[in-house]
């Protein structure tokens, strides 16, 4: 008697979103230096771990449990433009993984949605274009960041995208288990899925996008979001507030959904889109100048921790993590505790524990203010540990080489990569409890606020210079499409949407 056939179902991950006014561009040493995993190394670091450890965990349940492949994982932090060979490589690797893998029965891959390339501005749609042409009709499904631009190319090239529900993105592992209950519907229930897309031409600022207050105007959006999720004949539904500082020719937020029906999708997708318009108001912040942020913060103190977000040089968008601006207003003053300043710069990394380094901070990486003076090298760290939160679970961090520069109760933590400059884990990484410090400047918008909202005695928004401001109008762009608010405030938009019919076929392997 013949053996059943195990379905083979392949996960992979392509992950980066870019700032395009980030001068330093993303490149191959990137991606290499935050971990590239190909075929059964990716399942067994990944098991419990994001996306692909919630597509693995899903699969793991199947009641005919499919044969897992892994593909290529390639992920690097949010930073500028990648270079058009760094696009070229990750291409390649990613098809040359799909040739290796061979016959499939479907495919679920983990991007951003928001990242670019020298000459690309839709990573993600030419990717999935890419796979679509190397595996023929078979299911396709991915995985996008909350803060993706959705473009028709990767609606159409994919048979249902998935999206994060959660700013700060808390769902991270979640969205891939349900990314892999869709590819179930379309495998193993023979669902047709139909992606309904709607192109909402707004672009919103991310500090006030945090789904988990009540207060907040995304709170109801994502309990929304989830509700739908679980009304029959509705696959995914998701609302990607694009992130603001991308310069393309798709710049826009969307509202996507997945149905078995072509006009369930379509109502429910453009009823999404009219929630989203008819909200774009009350997403603008109430931003804090740096001096007053940090007066502030000192009367507040003395009975906890005050965070101090500069959000404009957020790390999470893309920023360059050298901006001084916030640590020239807190060398000012007299702290009763730590306060604790992190801080990208690679050229320090081999300064030496014990001695007085004299020379400038910031400005090296983005031009602009610099601090000139001389620093105790407290110590020399290495900034490596694991991130559970906002962008992670369970996942695998190494900013690099560190050291921690002290002047009075102030300490600027350096780091030699990009990363998460709000987390926990990294501030204990130096040898500091985030929690007992005065003040903690965290390099994010929104996302820090799921480690410190309830624990801090004040968060305040700060308003400053950076790559990723609130006030992101001000910036140069030059290839955005027009009408797009908040550059323009008087249109009637066009929220209609466009259905995306499955190119999948039910077949079975012979």
């Amino acid at each position: 008697m013949a053996g059943i056939i195990k379905m083979r179902i392949a996960i992979g991950q392509l992950w980066q979103e870019t700032n395009a006014f980030n001068p330093v561009p993303t490149t191959r040493a990137d991606f290499e230096a935050f971990g590239v995993l190909r075929g059964q190394d990716l399942i067994d670091q990944l098991h419990d771990t994001n996306e692909p450890g919630g597509f693995i965990q899903s699969l793991r349940a199947w009641p005919d449990q499919p044969e897992i492949v892994g593909l290529v994982r390639l992920p690097a932090w949010p930073s500028g433009p990648a270079t058009g060979q760094t696009f070229t490589w990750l291409r390649e690797e990613l098809l040359a993984a799909l040739d290796k893998a061979g016959p499939l029965d479907g495919v679920l891959l983990a991007l951003h949605g928001a990242m670019c390339a020298e000459g690309v501005p839709d990573v993600e749609g030419l990717i999935l274009e890419a796979v679509r042409a190397k595996i023929g009709p078979i299911p396709l499904v991915a995985t996008l960041d909350l803060h993706a631009s959705v473009t028709p190319r990767m609606a159409r090239n994919a048979d249902a995208l998935v999206i994060y529900h959660t700013a700060p993105h808390i769902d991270v592992f979640e969205t891939g288990v349900r990314a892999a209950a869709v590819l179930k519907r379309i495998l193993i229930d023979g669902v047709t899925p139909y992606t309904a897309l709607v192109r909402v031409p707004v672009v919103l600022p991310a500090e006030l996008a945090n789904t988990q207050s009540p207060a907040s105007v995304s709170f109801g959006l994502c309990d929304h979001l989830s509700k739908r999720e679980k009304q029959p004949g509705i696959l995914a539904a998701g609302l990607a507030t694009v992130q603001p500082w991308l310069d393309i020719p798709d710049h826009g937020s969307a509202a996507v959904v997945v149905a078995d029906r072509a006009e369930t999708a379509r109502s429910e997708a453009e009823t999404l889109a009219e929630m989203l318009w008819e909200r774009r108001n009350q997403y603008i912040p109430l931003l804090t100048p740096i001096p007053l942020a940090v007066e502030q913060a000192a009367r507040e103190c003395a009975t906890g921790l005050v965070v101090i977000a500069d959000s404009a040089d957020a790390t999470t968008s893309g920023s360059t993590g050298d901006s001084v601006h916030v640590l020239e207003e807190l060398l000012k003053r007299d702290w009763p505790r730590p306060v604790l300043v992190p801080l990208v710069d690679p050229s320090l990394a081999d300064l030496q524990p014990g001695t007085t380094w004299e020379g400038s901070l910031g400005g090296k990486r983005l031009p602009g203010k610099s601090l000139y003076g001389a620093w105790t090298v407290e110590r020399s760290y290495q900034a490596a540990f694991t991130l559970s939160g906002h962008l992670g679970r369970n996942l695998a961090i190494d900013m690099g080489t560190g050291v921690v520069l002290r002047r009075g109760p102030v300490r600027v933590l350096t780091t030699s990569r990009p990363g998460p400059h709000f987390a926990p884990p990294f501030f204990t990484s130096a040898g500091f409890d985030p929690f007992t410090a005065a003040v903690v400047v965290a390099k994010s918008p929104c996302g820090f606020r799921a480690a410190y909202e309830g624990k801090a005695r004040l968060i305040l928004m700060a308003r400053g210079p950076g790559c990723a401001p609130a006030d992101f109008v001000t910036l140069p762009y030059a290839n955005i499409p027009r009408p797009l608010w908040p550059w323009d405030q008087e249109f009637t938009p066009d929220l209609r949407a466009t259905i995306h019919t499955s190119r999948s076929l039910r077949w079975s392997r012979p």
